[in-house]
């Protein structure tokens, strides 16, 4: 096969896969591939370790380590995904040069090694170019906004820090991907506490929703070499609050229209009665890792001791208790 001989693996897909012996307590249901390239991402995003100017663990993607494996173990394994427990595979990509021969060469080495539904997790590329991934089997692709507000989004993926990304390119690329892959099969990413308001990133995740692109949410981790290591995590209560809005909206159960925020932009009304969140909430599932289906990311954004920002499995009934508290619903 020409194209990549080495692919960057998260350490739970390893574990999974066999690839190495590391004691995981929850299992990727998704394995999580990464493009190897042995330099540093031409984009600077200012929150990733991949960043052109980062100084941290060039392993890392947020605080999880991707090592690279041979190829073609990778491929063995995942040709028994299924029995490992795998119900999708999961390919983030790279800037650098060429990094789209690799991209399309990694998908098609998937799609003909397994039967496991394929996503990519790309920057913006034109339409043509998508058309080509899905042609050699990706059935579906996110691509990251991260941000909620253009402001936001230029200050840590854009211009303000050295970055080729700009706002209007990333919502341009969302409506081409519509139209090559269809409403529902296109993703994005929003990374909460980078300065929004729950106002802005509710605001921004009806927007997504209501032109047929799903929000994936995640909670800013701080990353020591990165732009933003001194920067803080997400305060947990508003994260929760941002989590049930998004599946609110996402459910067609409410909308920004119907959600009332105060003076600092904080969620005050979700647009259902008290009782009709509490049964939303207990059902744990607003609080889920959310993203393409079967994703739940273990301990992207926080070790396993806790918090749980985005829990990997289902909440139980203590995990429940504390949630329902920390939205004021106990």
């Amino acid at each position: 096969m020409l194209g990549p001989s080495l692919v960057r693996v998260s350490m739970g897909t390893a574990a999974v896969l066999g690839l190495d012996r590391i004691a995981i307590s929850a299992r990727p249901t998704t394995a999580y591939l990464m493009l190897y390239y042995p330099g540093r991402c031409l984009a600077n995003c200012a929150f990733c370790p991949q960043a052109r100017d980062s100084r941290a663990n060039p392993d890392l993607l947020s605080r999880i380590a991707w090592p690279p494996y041979e190829l073609d173990k990778v491929l063995e394994g995942l040709a028994e995904g299924r029995s490992k427990g795998l119900r999708r595979a999961c390919v983030q990509a790279l800037l650098y040069p060429g990094f789209f021969k690799d991209l399309r060469e990694l998908v098609k080495a998937i799609s003909s090694s397994c039967d496991l539904p394929i996503s990519v997790s790309v920057q913006p590329i034109p339409a043509k170019r998508m058309a080509e991934l899905r042609s050699v089997g990706a059935e579906r692709i996110s691509i990251p906004v991260d941000a909620a507000t253009p402001a936001i989004f230029d200050r840590v993926k854009g211009a303000g820090c050295g970055g080729p990304y700009r706002w209007e390119g990333h919502m341009r690329a969302l409506r081409k991907a519509l139209e090559v892959f269809g409403p529902g099969l296109v993703g994005t990413h929003l990374i909460i506490g980078l300065g929004e308001t729950e106002r802005e990133a509710v605001k921004f995740i009806q927007a997504m929703y209501d032109t047929g692109v799903y929000v994936g949410l995640f909670a800013f981790t701080p990353i020591r070499g990165t732009a933003l290591q001194a920067w803080p995590r997400p305060d947990l209560a508003s994260y929760r609050r941002v989590q049930l809005a998004r599946f609110l909206i996402s459910e067609g159960l409410s909308s920004y229209e119907h959600m009332r925020f105060d003076s600092a932009g904080r969620i005050t009304d979700f647009g259902l009665s008290k009782s009709e969140l509490v049964e939303v909430t207990s059902t744990g599932l607003p609080f889920m890792t959310s993203g393409c289906p079967d994703c739940n990311r273990p301990y992207y954004n926080e070790p396993a001791r806790g918090p749980l920002y985005n829990y990997p499995f289902r909440p139980g009934e203590e995990d429940i208790k504390a949630i329902l508290a920390q939205l004021g619903l106990a």
